[in-house]
């Protein structure tokens, strides 16, 4: 049975500042890292977190971010700050509304240079018609500032892990391309290499772009030089992780657009009725505020005066407006569309809805799927590996050929495309951009272990009262006897039934108000417990209560009879509506590979009724409140992998003994903290849609891996075989990890089902 989990009192988006462990102090930091070049780098910090007493750590190397859960032992952000920076990366406590670090901007500038001096050293060296005497000598000149300055990160990185005694694969570029650039310089000063007058003539087929034989006034045999291979391999690796940067910060994209949507000031009406506009976040609960047609509302609240149309899709994806009046709930960041509102602020801040949407969010990309554990070990201990191989290729060759050149270039093509950097993005990239467009849609998923439970599923349990029916009895029919007129027996039934507080009651009284009007006064009214009531009207006494006789064609419904001394005047039938989705949802179940199975407290006629109106043919009824656990428990021990879709503080157990519990937005707070997908549109369908995109995510996401994994398996070995330049091991690598990235961005393209009718 999962433990019922509990939100954390933050503020809303990224930049939320935790401080500090101890009593009554928020049990979590995030933090911002710099300097991350690769999933190994996550994984160093992230080790280096856990070895602090009473710290679990997490690190996303593609949100570059830190999430640090604390346990009773102090710790503060800076002693968390200072442990990161001991390993060699920087790190801060991000401000409310910080703009997230623009690495892409860092990358862009030495991009270009690498680019701009890079091509005509590429182009020199693999055409021969463009030499001329001295053009090495131009080339190391050219090649020098891409090297160094250009690839100072890579160098720098190094350095600093080679310090704690690691290896990432920014050790595998620097050494290849330092290698490649000493080579070089070493050739051109002790060699004919360096000689004036000599050309070369490159081989673009066999071992190396670098393979070049020398001839000319110098003579054959002269020493090969590698500087395309330094000045080319920068660029295309720094080009792949530009582009890498970019297509990640599209991928956060949906979760800063959810944090954009509020409104950024608000009209509030004095005690007097003056109004003034203030920022959003001087608004206090219990404000009363004036939304105007077209603007946001400012924040959860509830609807004092006025009557209009609120366009929800910004926050839970329903494509039609809603009517709402007075006594109507709304939420924050939805748009009025019409009508004049007054609304009094009922939730501010971190507590409304949207601050909760935006913080189950970012918990879920903070964490990591099962399956990015297995890619974590692997890059762990990846790089020390491909070195040890690259080694082994050199001295393979070396004592195989005794042609050095040759061996240098494949041990420096194995440094070059043994990259794990596709790894470390296969996860974090699909489930950012996943739980992003979920949150778009008003389809919450609150981690990343979730998308795994999505996939075993076989069985979906749906309580009946507010999942599949609105939760909400309505007058459905009126049955005169005996002659009477309809209308009477609907305004003697409302009348008497006003002073009742029971659902059946008020569904009554609401029916009879809303068709006829003011209804006349009842007097002495008497509540007669489990059989109905009992008032005087227009000087009679009536009688309202069980029926006393069977009504045909009733199933689903609930019937009371009105008397008057003995005599039947006529039968008046509420329901509890089924919401004009839940069969089409329970379609979608099905074609999901999902049994859907109904579970309710209502009698077994009533229950049955509504299963066969939506299609659903196993019923488990009359089951009470605290049984509901032993129901889905039940299921489990005969071998089903179960989802529960609940709504009521009565589901909240259920939903977490559930193997998969989701909430209806709709419901209490507490069955939304048990739950492990939360649907913020009343809408059935989707939980169709949100066990399809999370399906789809982690579809995704075995996709990368594959890719990722299938690249390195295929390319070290034609790398040590000597049939894989440097140059192109290098576009291979960068183009390995957009790949990646580029695949987890299709997910922004999934589209929530259009109920059918």
């Amino acid at each position: 049975m999962k433990p019922v989990s509990t939100l954390r009192d933050v503020g809303v988006g990224v930049g939320v500042q935790h401080t500090g462990a101890g009593p009554g102090a928020p049990a979590t930091i995030d933090l911002d890292i710099t300097g991350m070049t690769c999933a190994a780098c996550a994984s160093r910090i992230e080790r280096k977190l856990n070895k602090i007493d009473g710290v679990t750590a997490s690190v996303n190397y593609a949100t570059e971010k830190a999430r640090v859960q604390l346990g009773t032992t102090f710790v503060s952000a800076d002693d968390l700050i200072a442990a990161v920076e001991a390993t060699g990366y920087g790190a801060r406590v991000p401000e409310r509304g910080s703009a997230p670090i623009d690495r892409a901007a860092f990358l862009r500038r030495r991009l270009i240079v690498s680019i701009v001096l890079g091509l005509p050293v590429l182009l020199l060296s693999m055409i021969p018609p463009l030499q001329f005497d001295g053009w090495q000598w131009v080339a190391l000149v050219l090649t020098t500032p891409v090297a160094t300055w250009a690839a100072w990160p890579f160098h720098r990185a190094m350095v600093l892990n080679l310090r704690h005694g690691q290896a990432t694969m920014d050790t595998l570029i620097s050494v290849g391309v330092s290698a490649a650039y000493a080579w070089s310089v070493w050739a051109l000063l002790f060699t004919p290499a360096g000689d004036i007058g000599m050309t070369m003539d490159m081989s673009l087929t066999g071992a190396s772009s670098g393979d070049h034989t020398a001839h000319g006034e110098a003579g054959a045999g002269a020493a090969h030089i590698y500087l395309e291979v330094a000045s080319a391999v920068v660029a295309f690796i720094l080009a792949g992780r530009y582009f890498e940067a970019r297509a990640k910060n599209r991928a956060g994209d949906a979760i800063r657009a959810l944090l954009d949507l509020g409104a950024k000031d608000v009209a509030v009406l004095d005690a007097d009725g003056g109004e003034r506009r203030i920022p959003v976040g001087e608004l206090r609960a219990g404000d009363r505020f004036v939304v105007r047609p077209g603007e946001k509302i400012a924040t959860d609240g509830e609807v004092t005066d006025g009557s209009s149309a609120v366009d929800r899709s910004l926050v839970t994806g329903e494509s039609v407006p809603v009517d709402v009046g007075p006594g109507d709930a709304v939420i924050g960041a939805t748009v009025n569309a019409n009508g004049l509102l007054v609304v009094r602020a009922t939730r501010v801040g971190s507590d409304t809805q949207l601050a909760q949407m935006a913080r189950l969010v970012e918990d879920a990309q903070s964490g990591k799927a099962p399956v990015q554990r297995l890619a974590d070990r692997v890059s762990a201990v990846f790089v020390p590996v491909v070195i040890g191989l690259a080694i082994v290729t050199l001295a393979a060759w070396w004592i195989s050929t005794g042609d050095v050149e040759r061996s240098f270039t494949a041990a420096v093509a194995v440094l070059i495309i043994a990259c794990p950097c596709a790894l470390g993005l296969a996860t974090p990239t699909a489930l950012l951009v996943g739980t992003g467009r979920g949150a778009q849609l008003g389809l919450l998923i609150k981690g990343p272990e979730i998308l795994e439970s999505t996939r075993r599923v076989d069985t979906i349990v749906l309580d009946k009262t507010g999942t599949v029916t609105t939760g909400a009895m309505t007058l459905v029919a009126v049955l005169p006897a005996g002659g009477r007129d309809r209308g009477d027996v609907l305004r003697l039934a409302g009348a008497l039934e006003a002073g009742s507080e029971h659902p059946i009651a008020k569904a009554i009284v609401t029916g009879a108000r809303g068709e006829l009007g003011v209804l006349p006064a009842a007097t002495e009214f008497i509540n007669l417990p489990g059989s109905g009531a009992t008032a005087v009207v227009d000087g009679e006494r009536y009688e309202i209560g069980r029926p006393t006789v069977t009504i045909e064609g009733a199933a689903g419904q609930t019937v009371v009879e009105l008397r008057r001394d003995d005599v039947v005047l006529g039968h008046l039938a509420v329901a509890d509506r089924i919401k004009p989705t839940s069969a089409a949802a329970v379609a979608r179940f099905r074609a999901l590979g999902l049994e859907p199975v109904l579970l309710t407290g209502d009698a077994r006629s009533t229950a049955e009724a509504i299963a066969a109106e939506v299609g659903i043919t196993s019923v488990r009824a009359e089951v009470m409140p605290a049984d509901k656990v032993a129901a889905v428990a039940q299921l489990q021990a005969d071998g089903r992998i179960v989802a529960m879709v609940g709504d009521g503080v009565n589901d909240a157990a259920a939903l977490a003994q559930a193997d998969l519990g989701i909430a209806m937005g709709s419901g209490t707070d507490v069955a939304i903290e048990a739950s492990d997908l939360t649907l913020v549109r009343d809408d059935l369908t989707a939980a169709a849609d949100a066990i399809r995109l999370s399906r789809r995510t982690l579809g995704t996401i075995k996709g990368n891996l594959f890719w990722a994994f299938a690249y390195n398996v295929a390319a070290i070995p034609l790398a040590m075989s000597g049939r894989l330049s440097p140059t192109i091991a290098g576009a291979a690598m960068a183009f390995s990890s957009v790949f990646v990235v580029t695949n987890s961005l299709r997910l922004r393209g999934f589209k929530a089902a259009d109920a059918p009718g």
